[in-house]
């Protein structure tokens, strides 16, 4: 069951599978400096800052490149040389962070829980109290290393009560899942255009509390991911600094877009979470067992327990999704060997209903009869 461009369905975490019209929004040449291409960039920015709503206190700042770029210039940006950062870990990707802190010479702590374990609140606050040196705080929304939803709206609400700064990490969550400066309060939150709000690769971007960008100035080690000035430069000029990603954003115009059509966070985060409660009734009927319990999954990306029967192995039946056109995801676990399925992208019940059957399918002919994970 390909898509309709013929294209294997991407059950990844990231690049996603794509709407045709978002496909076709590439098919145009920009000129930068082009009037209604800087209208299209205002346009983009104002409709990020309205998902959070985040009004006149909030700015959006895009970036060329991918998720990670943006998350490195957005950490270079808000942290002081002399600031230090606490960095709540449970996966890769709050790993990710402290190793920018690392390359950028910036003081930086790691407080660590399992893969399969959220952020503890508790722990986070007796940090707080305990060191007056810690200024900023980053937290991980939903960490794609295992598909868990940390508490954020708790960690926001902890780090405010002790007057420290939080840099949110929203990659795998934002579009989908519920996140409101007036609920939520931080400094800045980065996510990227090929996640949840459904755009294709090449641009990530940073949504500021406006008074704690002004105070940026001077920070970033690089002139290339100083959000400061690139935020100055769209304040004078309304124009990217630099070449902009101009295919990427016109592709982004139209998945906000289409975006809006399907309801907005509420929207999009329902067909998400019917996508997961279908892939894992039927992961489950089949023996798989999810690495999660259900209170901390989030409907992005699911993770699975490798299968305990030795007929199992994750290449082969990888190369056997594949062939029936549905890419899956290695697991980056250190709890357990695990695969992963993602639940978003430009799909519903019935893409995720064909992957199931591919994989009965799959599992039939490799000869797998026990798919329960291997005991500890």
């Amino acid at each position: 069951m390909a898509t309709e461009t013929g294209d294997p369905w991407l059950m990844t975490p990231g690049p996603l599978t794509t709407s045709l019209s978002v496909k076709q929004a590439m098919l145009h040449d920009w000129g930068s400096r082009d009037t209604a291409f800087i209208a299209m960039t205002a346009r983009v920015r104002s409709k990020l800052v309205a998902l959070v709503d985040g009004g006149d206190s909030h700015v959006c700042v895009p970036i060329q490149g991918s998720g990670t770029f943006a998350v490195e210039a957005a950490v270079a940006t808000v942290l002081p040389r002399d600031g230090k950062l606490l960095v709540l870990v449970n996966g890769a990707y709050g790993h990710r962070i402290a190793k920018i802190c690392t390359y950028l010479g910036r003081a930086c702590e790691i407080m660590e829980t399992p893969e399969n374990t959220p952020n503890d609140v508790s722990a986070l606050d007796a940090r707080l109290a305990g060191d007056d040196g810690i200024t900023h705080v980053a937290a991980v929304h939903c960490e794609t290393t295992s598909g868990i939803l940390n508490p954020l709206q708790e960690i926001a609400a902890c780090v405010a009560a002790r007057g420290r700064s939080l840099f949110i990490d929203s990659m795998s969550a934002f579009g989908a899942l519920p996140l409101s400066a007036a609920d939520t309060p931080f400094d800045v939150m980065v996510a990227s255009s090929n996640k949840c709000l459904e755009g294709v690769p090449g641009m990530g971007f940073a949504i500021f509390r406006r008074d704690a960008l002004e105070q940026c100035e001077g920070n970033a080690h690089s002139l290339s991911l100083d959000l400061y000035d690139q935020w100055c430069g769209f304040e004078a000029t309304e124009q990217w600094r630099f070449t902009p990603p101009t295919h990427v954003l016109a592709a982004f115009d139209q998945a906000l877009t289409e975006h809006e059509e399907e309801g907005g966070v509420p929207g999009r985060g329902s067909r998400y979470r019917e996508n997961c409660r279908v892939l894992m009734d039927g992961m489950r009927a089949m023996g798989f067992e999810p690495l999660l319990s259900d209170n901390l999954q989030a409907p992005i990306i699911v993770t699975f327990h490798m299968p305990a029967d030795p007929k199992f192995d994750f290449e082969t039946f990888y190369g056997g999704m594949s062939d029936k056109g549905y890419l899956l995801y290695p697991g980056k676990l250190t709890v357990a060997p695990s695969f992963r399925i993602g639940c978003i992208g430009r799909m519903g019940v019935a893409q995720i209903e064909a992957a199931l059957d591919a994989i009965r399918d799959t599992i039939g002919k490799m000869g797998v009869k026990d798919c329960g994970r291997a005991a500890a």
